[in-house]
């Protein structure tokens, strides 16, 4: 392997994954929604991979059910599989909604899910949960795509005619629990009223109650849902999202909900383009709270720009955020000189392309890449930073880069669920963590050269 400094030749070690499995955004999604629980119809070890990775990340017991197919189920099928894991599901964890999500296995042997479920549902005489079914194999997708096509699968079927309301609907990415309190908390000083979907922020990052719930309180309820096509607007945080999984965009062309498509709050522009948005909707400007954040971040930004011109960034993870972290770090003078994400289907490439012209040095875009081309890459471009989720941490272990770490998942530090990157407020602690790493970087390295040179001289002046 190349050393850090030097940008040879690299051996590929091996063709880590940038991404996760379709089903496990899905998952997620689901966790937004008051009530409900998945139940992966697969393999035991699709589940259960799942759980471990929501768990290591959020912190959070997360259950999972799965129909556990084996090699019979492949060859007779897996309704019975499917049917007694629904009454299991009701039995011990009664929950009102159930996303059924199909893997890789279901979908090759061509289960016919929507019928199984109608039949389920008619044999059942009473009780029976709301039942939705995705279609998650991940040949299909990552997990990005399964968090849209959930979230949108969702609004499809609880969404009715409903009479106009002054509720805005809100569409969020996949995004952490704090960044979805501090989305919310924007509106709120705004005065404006919204049903937020998908909303884990309290089902993902629960407050100590010092008892197990096996369902946790929280989530979108599925009353606000069927009201979403009375709202006057569907404001939808999706600037990569492509308008097959579009939820925000199936209520326009199904309901006439008008939609209006913003990149995710990440960044002084981004955040000014939210709150020019607001100001319009409420009519009034913005409070002097929020005026005071932006005057921090821009001081913040005047203070660091100096250290952040030495940043040469390697930036990966969900389209979205990727887009959303290149925008703040060009605003901020860091050279974002590798960007990649393990998702192909999106429209990053296209969002970042009115970047581009203006940059200095044009950064290697990668899609549906795994580490091996990013690290590549990387060492090519002489990275200095990298910034994405904990699957990248072989950049400090391999080659001394260091790494901060956001999106999803943070598996080997704690507090992932509370990383806050969005509105102005998000984006000053994001700055801070940039900024403070180049600078542990830069004087950590300093200091080890300076020493390591004041004792070679003196060795030799000894001898």
């Amino acid at each position: 392997m190349a050393p850090a400094g030097n940008a040879g030749t690299v051996r590929q070690v091996n063709k880590n994954q940038c991404q996760h499995c379709m089903p496990l955004g899905a998952i997620i999604a689901f966790r937004g929604i008051a009530g409900a629980m998945a139940l992966v119809h697969g393999s035991q070890g699709c589940s259960t991979y799942m759980r471990l990775t929501c768990v290591n990340h959020f912190n959070e017991p997360v259950d999972i059910a799965s129909s556990s197919l084996n090699e019979k189920q492949t060859i007779h099928g897996g309704e019975a599989n499917l049917k007694k894991a629904l009454d299991n599901m009701r039995r011990v964890y009664a929950p009102s909604v159930v996303g059924v999500l199909t893997t890789c296995l279901a979908e090759t042997m061509g289960e016919d899910l929507d019928r199984i479920i109608r039949d389920y549902q008619t044999e059942q005489a009473t009780g029976c949960p709301d039942i939705i079914a995705v279609p998650t194999p991940s040949y299909s997708g990552s997990h990005t795509e399964g968090y849209w096509a959930a979230t949108k699968a969702v609004i499809a079927h609880y969404a009715r005619p409903s009479g106009p309301h002054r509720c805005i609907n809100v569409i969020v990415p996949h995004i952490s629990p704090a960044d979805i309190r501090e989305i919310q908390r924007i509106f709120t000083l705004m005065g404006l009223a919204i049903t937020l979907i998908p909303d884990y922020s309290l089902t993902l990052d629960r407050p100590f109650a010092g008892r197990y719930q096996k369902i946790p309180a929280g989530g979108t309820r599925p009353e606000e849902i069927a009201a979403m096509p009375g709202a006057p607007l569907t404001i939808q945080f999706g600037a990569t999202c492509p308008d097959n999984l579009s939820p925000g965009l199936w209520l326009e062309q199904e309901y006439g909900v008008p939609l209006v498509t913003l990149p995710l709050p990440v960044g002084i522009e981004a955040a000014d383009q939210l709150l020019a948005v607001l100001e319009k909707i409420s009519g009034h400007p913005r409070p002097e709270s929020l005026a005071n954040e932006r005057g921090w971040l821009l001081d913040a930004m005047a203070d660091a720009h100096k250290h952040n011109a030495e940043g040469r960034a390697v930036i990966y993870g969900e389209p979205e955020l990727v887009y959303a972290l290149t925008r703040a770090c060009t605003e901020n003078g860091i050279a974002p000189v590798v960007i990649a994400s393990g998702t192909r289907a999106s429209r990053l490439a296209s969002c970042l392309e009115p970047l581009l012209p203006g940059l200095d040095e044009q950064p290697v875009v990668l899609e549906e890449t795994d580490f091996a081309a990013i690290e590549a890459a990387a060492l090519r471009a002489g990275a200095n930073i990298a910034i994405g989720h904990s699957g990248g941490k072989f950049f400090t272990e391999r080659h001394g880069i260091p790494v901060v770490r956001t999106g999803f998942p943070v598996h080997d530090r704690v507090g992932g669920q509370r990383i806050l990157s969005v509105g102005y407020a998000g984006t000053l602690a994001l700055l801070d963590r940039i900024t403070n790493t180049l600078l542990e970087q830069k004087h950590g390295s300093y200091r080890r050269l300076r020493y390591e040179e004041t004792n070679r001289t003196e060795i030799m002046e000894g001898i």
